[in-house]
């Protein structure tokens, strides 16, 4: 448990692989299937409301005070990402089959984490309050940036396509949920932030279940005999090439904007994150009807790779701060929230 641990292998993570197992092994189907469709997409509707109620208006408004840092986050997460993604798709032809290649496009396009941004950014002695706007920024837009570029660039690309019906269902099942819970945070906040365990069960079940449903799907439909295991190690490989070729650009382009180190640290962990609790719902909603659990087989890999090679970047992070430059007061509350997020 202690290895697991320092590699932020927990309990969540055990869960997905469980997930991914059952899913291959005992999967779903007929009337059983439609009901954990059902229940799949009110946990989806669950999940985005109490996300509505995290982030109050007064961190919204002292975030847009740091407005360099936070476009420079929202910059690698939805302009760099979805470049370098185009250019796996167009360059990946040969290697990947076309739905492994959508799936590491559609990766590209989902927005940050918080929980493990914020986590990894207080570990490595960042600037914490820039990190949790950032990253709650980034799921707030993602809302609506990811469907609009997963029509943009996947519809031009070759790749799927999402109709009108796809839309209204990214409105209805994500959006409206997520406005909802921002018009009860008044009434309901208080209590959501007295049962944080609450809010963490729903977050990481409503994954589980989404994961279940797209591997069970993907058994069913006769998907897993038709990827060898070379192609998961290929997408492997491009997904740690990925990240690599990410953080070192997150890393250069703070340094030329003459971002202090506490910034840094920030673009480099909020803006390299891809988020696997947003993520998923959303590939659920968009992809519905296709073969779903190929297309988020890369983030689940993505995800992986992002936190151990994360665990090992904080605590050098955290000793390069020089003298003379100020570091920011470490806070352990958002270390032990860690999620999938």
């Amino acid at each position: 448990m202690k290895v697991l641990s320092k590699f932020h292998l927990d309990g969540f993570i055990l869960g997905l692989l469980t997930m991914v197992l059952l899913g291959a092994v005992v999967p779903v189907s007929g009337s059983a299937a439609d009901i954990f469709g059902w229940i799949t997409k009110a946990a989806i509707a669950l999940l985005f409301l109490l996300y509505g109620t995290r982030l109050s208006p007064g961190e919204a408004w002292a975030g847009l005070k740091h407005w360099r840092l936070h476009l420079t986050v929202l910059s690698v997460t939805f302009l760099i990402f979805p470049l370098l993604g185009l250019g796996i798709w167009f360059l990946g032809r040969d290697l990947l089959p076309a739905d492994l290649r959508t799936g590491v496009l559609f990766l590209c396009l989902v927005p940050s984490t918080v929980q493990s941004s914020i986590a990894f950014t207080s570990i490595a002695r960042g600037n914490v309050a820039a990190a949790m706007v950032s990253a709650s920024a980034s799921n707030v837009l993602g809302v609506l940036l990811t469907p609009l570029l997963v029509v943009l660039l996947m519809t031009t690309g070759g790749g799927v396509r999402i109709g009108a019906g796809a839309i209204l269902a990214i409105m209805t099942q994500l959006l409206l949920p997520f406005l909802i819970g921002q018009l009860l945070r008044p009434v309901i906040g208080g209590w959501l932030t007295r049962h944080q365990p609450l809010v963490k069960y729903v977050d990481r079940g409503s994954v589980l279940l989404v994961v279940y449903t797209a591997f069970s799907a993907g058994t069913v439909q006769g998907i897993w005999r038709a990827v060898p295991p070379i192609r998961i190690a290929e997408v492997a490989v491009i997904c740690a090439v990925l990240l690599a070729a990410v953080l070192t650009i997150s890393g250069g382009v703070g340094r030329l904007l003459h971002f202090a180190l506490a910034d840094r640290i920030v673009i480099t962990f909020a803006g390299s994150k891809k988020s696997l609790a947003s993520g998923l719902p959303m590939a659920a909603v968009l992809f519905a009807g296709q073969q779903t659990a190929l297309i988020v087989l890369p983030l689940m890999i993505f995800h992986q790779i992002q936190l151990i090679v994360c665990a090992f970047l904080a605590p050098r992070f955290a000793r390069k701060h020089v003298e003379g430059e100020p570091v920011p007061p470490v806070s352990t509350a958002p270390i032990a929230a860690t999620s999938a997020r």
